[in-house]
């Protein structure tokens, strides 16, 4: 170097075993959280099914690592973040909470806390942690917050971002307010104190990275692994063909009116712009029931598909969705707009975006995608009073259902889906938390649709209530079954009956009603659909 002539200096890249190390670091932080609250949480749902996601985030609110949690979760919890540090400034030992639907939430029940994480002497947070826990009840109309509502403000308390810990401090005022609007105070107090304990977790791993790596090299490897990200999605997009491809499916009915919910989409393909636009244009407005989505939810389902897309063990961050453009027209079931109900969008509606999605898809790769899975998630909720201790409780519960077969083999039997990456209650927590009997429990031969290759079977869950209840259903896939591909027949339909003495009758797949003690549920879900001709 001559003198006088500047030393360019240029930004030192990761390697690739560094890039991995720094990676899979960060997902041990959420993978981590996620334990942290299922140990310490008090309800089944939570504990036993896990339904709840956790993650990391940069300081300008970009999602670095996710948990191995729940896709209708994960591909949304970065508009509830976004929310957050939008509304608030955050100082050490912050956590914000918030759920509404129509602020970067998804419905309800599914509340979100985001927590700072600072290094020593800035004033500005590095990272933010977050985690979503789906809460057995958060008040409204019907005990478990997932009735068949007209409006969102039937179905339980709303709570824009509002810090429930302020430095450190407990907000006494917030969390007597929530409490105050739930039916199950002391488990809601539980799980909320189990998600600050898992946010306060991922926080100390966070900078015990820091520390290990130094913050300059750690943020080094957040931004390898959002470009690097950003690179593979690109790559998948060229491996698809130019073009678009138009796909439509249907929701049975909303709940509250008769008649099929339609849900288009078409996907453009353009290489040579590096985009993927995925427009659902033509989509049905949104409806009186609660099947509305909000654009959270929409995202949530694109980023999950295209994930899909991806080769095995590839890290997901916010890079994957650089190139790709999601048109959602505003006041339509997969955009609504307040005041909306939307418990169902986020359970329902979702999982028949994603068919929506892979049937489009399936133009384009017709050697890689399967047939439609169950397409719902069966949800259950049971609430009344104990009458082993005179308490109230609420119990929710998605079933599992049949997965599609694909070109490369038959489906799986008894799966949750797409959408939902939950577990079942098992049978001994079951009886053991609840005023409940397990009757029966197991497949349900024959529901899978035929094909080259057989769509996997659905279950049947039977239960018998040892108290007087109130039941509601949210679930679809009750008049069209899931559809097949390539000449594989649809699955079968999903089914549920009430049996009170020796009267049966079917009931309508979104409804609630009052159940007597002594009474039976029986759930049947969907099989998945065939692929090939026989």
């Amino acid at each position: 170097m001559t003198r006088g002539e500047k030393r360019v200096l240029r930004p030192v890249t990761p390697d690739a075993a560094e890039l991995a190390v720094v990676g899979h670091a960060l997902h041990s932080v959420a993978v981590e959280m996620g334990a942290a609250l299922r140990r310490t949480a008090f309800s089944p749902n939570i504990k036993e099914r896990r339904d709840y996601s956790s993650a990391v985030f940069s300081a300008e609110g970009e999602l670095v690592a996710m948990g191995d949690d729940m896709p209708v979760h994960l591909g949304s919890i970065p508009m509830c973040v976004q929310a957050a540090l939008d509304a608030m400034e955050f100082v050490p030992g912050d956590v914000a909470l918030l759920n509404d639907p129509y602020s970067g939430g998804t419905h309800l029940p599914d509340i979100t806390m985001v927590a700072p994480v600072f290094l020593p002497g800035v004033r500005r947070p590095a990272f933010y942690v977050a985690n979503r826990a789906h809460h057995a009840d958060v008040g409204g109309m019907y005990p478990g917050s997932m009735g068949p509502c007209r409006e969102i403000a039937q179905e339980g308390i709303r709570i824009p971002p509002v810090k429930l810990v302020r430095g450190g401090q407990m907000d006494a005022a917030v969390l007597s307010i929530l409490l105050a609007n739930v039916r199950t105070p002391s488990e809601r107090e539980g799980d909320l104190t189990a998600q600050m304990g898992a946010c306060r977790i991922g926080a100390a791993r966070v900078l015990e990275l820091v520390a290990r790596f130094g913050y300059a090299r750690l943020m080094r490897g957040v931004r390898a692994m959002l470009d690097g990200s950003e690179r593979l999605m690109l790559q998948v997009l060229a491996g698809l063909p130019t073009g678009e491809w138009k796909a439509e499916d249907f929701l049975d009915d909303d709940g509250v009116q008769p008649g099929p919910v339609r849900i288009c989409v078409a996907v453009r393909n353009v290489p040579s712009r590096r985009k993927l636009v995925v427009d659902f244009a033509g989509t049905d407005a949104q409806v009186a029931g609660s099947v509305n989505a909000v654009y959270a939810i929409t995202w949530s389902a694109v980023f999950y598909v295209l994930r899909c897309l991806l080769p095995p063990g590839a890290m997901a961050s916010a890079g994957l969705m650089r190139p790709v453009r999601v048109q959602a027209p505003e006041g339509t079931v997969v955009n609504a707009v307040s005041p909306a109900a939307v418990a169902g969008g986020n359970v329902e509606t979702s999982q028949r975006i994603v068919d929506t999605l892979l049937r489009a898809l399936a133009l384009a790769l017709p050697a890689q995608i399967p047939a439609a899975s169950a397409g719902t998630m069966n949800n259950l909720t049971i609430g009344g009073i104990d009458p082993r201790n005179g308490q109230p409780y609420t119990y929710y519960e998605t079933i599992a259902g049949g997965l599609g077969a694909g070109p490369q083999g038959p489906g799986g039997s008894a799966h949750h889906a797409h959408m939902t990456n939950s577990l079942n209650t098992p049978v001994e927590a079951l009886e053991y938390a609840y005023p409940f009997r397990m009757v029966r429990y197991g497949l349900r031969p024959g529901s899978g649709g035929s094909g080259r290759h057989k769509g996997g079977d659905g279950v049947v869950r039977e239960l018998e209530l040892l108290g007087d209840a109130q039941v509601t259903l949210l679930s679809d896939r009750r008049i069209a079954g899931p559809w097949g591909l390539a000449g594989g027949e649809a699955g079968a339909t999903g089914k549920t009956t009430a049996r009170v003495g020796r009267r049966e009758k079917v009931l309508p797949g979104k409804s609630t009603r009052e159940m007597r003690a002594g009474s039976r549920l029986r759930v049947e879900s969907p099989g998945g659909g065939g692929w090939g001709s026989l």
